[in-house]
């Protein structure tokens, strides 16, 4: 993606099923589980760069003692100083003792058996290292203790803040993490209330046996149960308990992805399979996908069990965002999807270029459209073969020697020709040349094309706001003086606003939405605009079950293409020489390459959820009455 969107965190949880002694004598050291955290985040760090952290517990610690540990950093290095900040509290101790795990064990911080880590992006607007997770609930009953890191976003914040206050609560702030940490550590207080009222009758069980009673019992599913009952919104929640349990919650939508391995030494559980796979060094057959709706539960004594918390929903929509961008290429399945995108843009690519080819030269803007460019080719390619073909046996017995050659030498023109050069520095972000600037972050190779004879085909895995092709990208390839520029969209038109995780929350911000309505004012149909705004302020107030998504009537009087031409025509800078088109994928095609993952809000206003309609009739209002402010 050419432009710069900030999407899903990722987390990391390990369980070590075995003392301290089995990794220092299997693999040569105790801190088997931090290295193998450190790797799992690392190989997640595409999935955030605001900020990271980590939380440990310690099993079975002293009173007197600590057990459960922390730390948390801001900023795209925050990985390496995290575990920096680990690895010095080793540093004043002798070798002997470092190498000894029952000495870590007692004496050293973060010498435990339970890790949770996560890597940040905002979707909130709100920064900060006190809004990086794991946030930690403290309390001189272990098993009161909660450490808490997700990949979220909620859309009814509202309704679980008041529930809060209803209960007497006073939350220290409103957001969504906040709010559920206050959430799940109340329904863990009340379950530990309930387990000491239980066994706490029979008055000859006391102090430490009662202690212990409580935490063997403690029902984590039914927590986990009442809490989330009224969640809105895409969700996956670990959680380390200070008594020794841990889990990981997926919501019943399936919106956030959530995958596991576990054996008799370990349990992992990461936001994306290839993760646990080169981490653990396993087949991609050994790892699962945590089902809509079923949590992940560990036990101190280490048994393993897959409550389904909330039942699956109908409207089950895994985020399609999530195979055409977001996660790592390194997928088996991701990558043939990816492949797949590119190639199923075939017919509307010959569409665009006559059917050309000997005059078109094809490439992608950097990088991570790369493996779609690959599926385009190869579609390309067996097209091609197809034309040789065909020329070969219209030719017959009388083909010469030159016509063969000729025929056999035709073939898709491939090359690199967008380089991305700099990065735009914030300092000058506001500038009255940042324009100018914008147009030299990407740079072309020179001669590439031939002049004023070839058209120029760059293919994009998404469109948003269109900001960087006009600045940018659309200037960069017209220095070449291509006959032609066709830019090519793996994923179809981005229509909506997201609230399940991606910062995509102002219906200003989408080309394809400024595009339909400058057309709607082209064709003096602005009553439409009026018409849907009166709909969606009607509603207003409704609960959110309640609530239509009326904006879809925005789109309704124009075809695809009409929506794709204009978004061309105003996204073309003044001065082109190139005709520029703009080419989307299709919803259908999207689902063909991904039927696995069939969210698509953003692309069709199909919301999995009522908070996400809601949503959505918020950010028409705002776009309507001028509010720039988020929509959620």
């Amino acid at each position: 993606m050419t432009e710069a969107l900030k999407h899903e965190c990722g987390i990391a949880m390990i369980r070590l099923l075995k003392p301290l002694e089995y990794y220092q004598e299997k693999y040569g050291t105790w801190r088997h589980g931090l290295n193998k955290l450190y790797l799992l985040m690392e190989k997640q760090h595409n999935r955030g760069q605001e900020g990271a952290g980590l939380a440990v517990v310690k099993l079975d610690a002293q009173p007197g003692t600590e057990f459960i540990f922390r730390e948390r950093a801001t900023g795209s290095s925050a990985i390496s100083e995290i575990f920096g900040n680990v690895h010095n509290h080793f540093g004043k101790i002798s070798s002997q003792n470092l190498e000894d795990p029952l000495y870590a064990k007692e004496n050293l911080p973060f010498a435990g058996e339970l890790f949770l880590g996560h890597l940040r992006y905002s979707t909130t607007g709100k920064t900060g290292l006190s809004y990086v997770h794991p946030f930690l609930r403290r309390n001189n009953w272990a098993s009161r203790n909660l450490a808490l890191a997700g990949n979220f976003n909620m859309t009814n914040v509202d309704e679980l803040f008041n529930d809060l206050v209803k209960e007497g609560q006073h939350p220290r702030d409103y957001a969504d993490t906040f709010v559920l940490l206050e959430s799940l550590g109340h329904h863990l207080d009340r379950e530990v209330q309930f387990q000491y009222d239980k066994y706490g009758k029979d008055k000859t069980v006391k102090g430490t046996d009662l202690n212990k009673l409580i935490e063997e019992n403690l029902d984590i599913p039914f927590m986990l149960r009442t809490a989330s009952e009224k969640w809105d919104g895409g969700f996956v929640i670990g959680g380390l308990i200070g008594c020794g349990d841990s889990f990981v919650f997926r919501d019943p939508w399936g919106i956030r992805p959530a995958y596991y391995y576990m054996d008799d030494e370990i349990v992992v559980v990461a936001s994306e399979r290839p993760v646990i796979q080169t981490t653990m060094n396993l087949d991609v057959s050994d790892i699962k996908e945590l089902e809509a709706g079923q949590a992940i539960v560990v036990k101190k004594d280490g048994r393993v069990m897959f409550p389904q918390i909330l039942e699956k929903k109908e409207s089950f929509a895994p985020c399609s965002f999530e195979r055409i961008y977001f996660s790592r290429g390194s997928d088996s399945d991701i990558y043939r999807e990816r492949k797949e995108l590119g190639k199923l843009l075939l017919p509307r690519i010959l569409k665009s270029i006559d059917s050309d080819l000997r005059n078109t030269v094809f490439s992608f803007i950097p990088n991570t459209a790369e493996v779609a460019f690959y599926g385009m080719t190869q579609g390309l390619e067996e097209y091609m073969q197809e034309v040789r073909f065909k020329k070969i046996r219209e030719k017959g017995e009388h083909a010469t020697n030159d016509d063969l050659k000729r025929i056999l030498a035709m073939k898709v023109r491939t090359e690199k020709v967008a380089i991305k050069d700099i990065k735009l520095r914030t300092f000058i972000s506001e500038d009255k040349g940042r324009n100018d600037l914008a147009a030299h972050v990407y740079d072309v190779t020179y001669e590439s094309i031939r002049p004023y004879k070839d058209n120029l085909v760059v293919i994009d895995d998404s469109i948003v706001r269109g900001t960087t092709l006009q600045q940018s990208i659309i200037k960069m390839l017209d220095r070449l003086h291509p006959k032609k520029i066709v830019v090519l969209s793996s994923s179809p038109q981005i229509r909506y606003p997201d609230c399940y995780g991606i910062d995509m929350s102002r219906m200003s911000e989408f080309a394809a939405f400024r595009a339909t309505i400058q057309l709607l004012k082209d064709r003096n149909l602005e009553h439409i605009i009026d018409e849907v705004y009166q709909k969606s302020a009607a509603q207003r107030n409704k609960p959110k079950e309640e609530i239509v998504n009326y904006v879809k009537e925005i789109y309704a009087p124009f075809t695809e293409e009409e929506i794709s031409s204009k978004i061309a025509e105003m996204l073309t800078p003044e001065g082109t020489e190139a005709k520029v088109e703009i080419v989307f994928q299709s919803i259908d095609n999207l689902h063909k390459a991904c039927p696995n993952n069939n969210g698509d809000w953003y692309f069709s206003g199909n919301y999995p959820t009522p908070g996400g309609n809601r949503m959505v009739n918020t950010a028409f209002l705002n776009y309507v009455e001028g509010l720039e402010k988020r929509s959620y």
